[in-house]
């Protein structure tokens, strides 16, 4: 992706596309004609199954305020008991603070490119699939990958199970 393209995109797609390129990812972020906030309006979009989309979502562990990032696959829900297993007691993160840790809006984060690296856990559920897409730091904005390629674009995150009925 050139300079001149990336700077057509917001702020948040850029410093994904950035990421992903340091990275050495062959997929770049490639914008939605209607936003997809939902896990579900992003499959729509994109013509694909609901849990072939990388949810990104963001949560607040109490004792230290730490971002805390489980991507999980679209079609399943997070099971918090699981997540506080595995990083501490943790709580709702409200819009603020997603976009003050990430530097995302909620509907828009993606799995890298944050302000703040978060603590993050990857739910083995995605690896049902070959390919998935992500946020990419808009609510329009997504990129493909593969689920094994989602520990190297986060620095090593786990791959735990933390998905409800999973496990």
């Amino acid at each position: 992706m050139c300079g001149a393209e990336l700077q057509s995109l917001p702020d948040g797609v850029q410093r994904v596309a950035r990421a992903l390129e340091a990275l050495g990812h062959p997929h770049m972020p490639v914008m939605l004609d209607d936003a997809a906030r939902t896990a579900q309006q992003a499959a729509d979009g994109l013509g694909i199954a609901l849990g072939q989309i990388a949810k990104s979502i963001i949560f607040r562990r109490k004792s230290d305020d730490a971002a805390v990032l489980v991507i999980t696959s679209g079609d399943r829900r997070v099971d918090e008991k699981k997540v506080d297993a595995l990083v501490g007691k943790t709580g709702r993160a409200d819009a603020d603070f997603v976009r003050a840790r990430t530097g995302f809006a909620i509907g828009g984060v993606s799995p890298l490119g944050h302000l703040q690296p978060p603590v993050t856990l990857i739910d083995r559920d995605l690896f049902r699939f070959e390919e998935i897409w992500a946020a990419a730091g808009h609510p329009n904005g997504v990129f493909r990958l593969r689920p094994q390629d989602l520990p190297g674009l986060t620095g090593g995150a786990p791959v735990a199970d933390v998905a409800q009925g999973q496990g």
